[in-house]
């Protein structure tokens, strides 16, 4: 089979409703820039309320026919949209490149975690069971269905442009359920070639629409619609709490995956290489533009100094440039604005006495670059020691034992993510435990995975993605009591 283009030129220009790739209605659009250039990659439209609307009516007209479908037939479809996206990951690695920054290879790496919810979602689908539940009357027969739960909207991140998308996606085609998607402003391109990529796996007219444009009336749209019966956001907490309200009029389903804070606790007894080497790819992937990032480190006194000595030499290593570069380990901040806020939370921290021992400015002057950036000595009057940075800052603090690191650790209003380092077991499970936080790496900085449960507690979001679990959010219950027998 001949590759499908999935580049900017060829993507430009529209967006997908109803299976057609049609342009907003008044002709609007915006440009999408590159965050490593400032230079202008192409554009898309800029829809609002009418052809979001379109969009939904295209969702619900599709509805019975792709609900009606067994769920083998479903999979069928989804497991060749898996092996479409396998077979351009070099295309749609190279296009996230262009449009959000980060390296190649973690583009690549992307793309590949992408396709494995798809993959996954495919096969969960077929076992969206039921139930028979026993009776307390001999005439009567209690049966429990697990049914799609009907046109599904999506808001999507700029930060994980693939993933997030079929994390998302996949798990709302494989219960039945067809969606409304709009990706970030920053990162649309990846969105089309996915829907593309979908299209030709014959995933059916209407079933997976993708609308680019105006944010506002865009979420403004799909959280007023009854027709829409979920909502899927993920993005920051402020935004969260105004689509969960926007959303109580029609009591929607929903799954809010929002901001973290997360500490990464390393104890004296901690694999001192492994941690260390954890500390970089917890902080430093994805340039810190990760929603499990680790944005507190806490490190137990007798480990501090060699610790930040050490994690600041190895960030001192990395090589920051265009991701196309070969050899580039860390890509730009996606936009002016982000690249603003990790100069604002450098310069508070050290104006009350952090010090950087590498890094701590823009690198270079075109672009949107931060130099790797290690900080000691933070303490809780910086923002930085409580705000999410979402950037390549790590920001250490010395503690005395586990009592005093676990309040730290939860004194925050979030709780995605986690990570702890010690070789005691005992230790490892009461850490594990007790951090109010709804995923926990312990001896690890890599946690995501298709096969486990995503979400935070408190005001980091409600509902879970990936995993069994992930399948749930978008069925519904429905109790059947069959009498008179």
């Amino acid at each position: 089979m001949s590759l499908i283009p999935l580049t900017p030129e060829h993507l430009s220009g529209h967006a997908l409703i109803g299976g057609q790739w049609v342009g907003a209605t008044d002709g609007a659009t915006f440009n999408v820039q590159n965050p490593a250039t400032g230079s202008v990659i192409g554009c898309v439209p800029r829809m609002g309320q009418a052809d979001t609307q379109a969009a939904i009516d295209a969702a619900n007209a599709a509805l019975p026919a792709w609900r009606g479908l067994s769920a083998k037939e479903r999979h069928r479809i989804l497991m060749r949209w898996h092996a479409l996206i396998l077979e351009h990951q070099e295309a749609l690695a190279e296009l996230m490149v262009a449009e959000q920054g980060k390296p190649l290879f973690e583009a690549r790496g992307e793309v590949g975690y992408g396709a494995s919810f798809v993959e996954w979602f495919a096969e969960e689908g077929k076992r969206a069971y039921g139930e028979t539940v026993p009776s307390g009357s001999a005439d009567r027969r209690i049966l429990v269905l697990r049914q799609a739960i009907g046109v599904v909207g999506a808001i999507t991140p700029w930060n994980l442009p693939s993933a997030m998308i079929t994390r998302k996606a996949a798990p709302a085609l494989a219960a039945g359920c067809t969606m409304v998607l709009k990706p970030a402003e920053d990162t649309p391109f990846s969105a089309l070639a996915l829907a593309r990529l979908a299209q030709a796996a014959g995933v059916p007219d209407g079933v997976l629409n993708i609308i680019t444009g105006d944010p506002v009336v865009i979420g403004q749209t799909l959280t007023s619609s009854p027709i829409v019966r979920k909502l899927s956001f993920t993005g920051s907490t402020q935004v969260g709490k105004l689509l969960y309200r926007a959303c109580a009029d029609t009591v929607k389903k929903l799954g809010l995956e929002l901001g973290g804070n997360a500490p990464f606790i390393v104890f004296e007894d901690a694999d001192f290489d492994a941690a260390v080497e954890a500390a970089l790819n917890a902080k430093f992937r994805h340039t810190g533009q990760n929603c499990v990032c680790a944005n507190r480190l806490y490190v137990h006194s007798a480990l501090y100094d060699r610790f930040a000595q050490a994690l600041a030499e190895a960030a001192g290593k990395l090589v920051v440039s265009n991701g196309m570069d070969p050899v580039a380990q860390q890509g730009p901040l996606i936009n002016a604005g982000a690249l603003q806020k990790v100069i604002e939370h450098v310069e508070d921290a050290l104006a009350k006495g952090a010090k950087a021992l590498t890094g701590g400015k823009r690198h270079g002057t075109q672009g949107h670059f931060f130099e790797p950036t290690v900080l000691r000595d933070v303490n809780p009057s910086m923002r930085i020691a409580h705000e999410e940075t979402f950037g390549p800052v790590a920001a250490l603090q010395p503690f005395e034992n586990e009592a005093e690191v676990t309040a730290w650790a939860n004194d925050t209003d979030y709780g995605l993510g986690a990570f702890v380092f010690t070789q005691n077991l005992g230790r490892a499970m009461r850490m594990a435990e007790n951090i109010e936080s709804g995923i926990v790496g312990v001896n690890t900085g890599i946690i995501s995975t298709e096969v486990a449960p995503f979400g935070g507690i408190k005001q980091s979001g409600l509902g879970r993605e990936g995993s069994r679990h992930g399948l749930d959010d978008f069925l519904e219950l429905k109790y059947i009591c069959l009498a008179g027998l």
